[in-house]
């Protein structure tokens, strides 16, 4: 049974950074992609970032440059480095890798607040 386990969340000001990490119950050699939804209340799931298993990345328009994903695969971790945070930002982050399947984390909330 693969796991995807979120950390890193929590409550950050504007302008602030947080990084997020999603560590796998496996390998993810052989995931790809990788990479991050968020959720926003009353919105649906939107991309954020993903990778794939050659390091190629892609990003939301409305996260370019401030946000850096990366995966780690002798850690089995994949991140989500967040700079220059906005108040647009604050939702709940689902890392989700696919393998045969798509395979999700439980969520870490991240509240972007004066």
């Amino acid at each position: 049974q693969v796991q995807l386990v979120e950390s890193g969340g929590g409550l950050v000001q504007p302008g602030g950074s947080l990084r997020l990490s999603c560590a796998a119950s496996t390998s993810i050699d052989s995931f790809n992609p990788m990479g991050w939804y968020r959720q926003a209340p009353g919105l649906q799931r939107r991309l954020v970032a993903s990778i794939d298993s050659a390091g190629m990345t892609n990003y939301a328009d409305s996260v370019k440059g401030r946000f850096t994903i990366s995966r780690d695969n002798g850690r089995n971790t994949m991140y989500l480095q967040m700079n220059s945070l906005k108040l647009e930002d604050t939702a709940v982050y689902y890392c989700f890798g696919y393998y045969g399947q798509n395979y999700w984390g439980q969520g870490t909330q991240v509240t972007v607040s004066s």
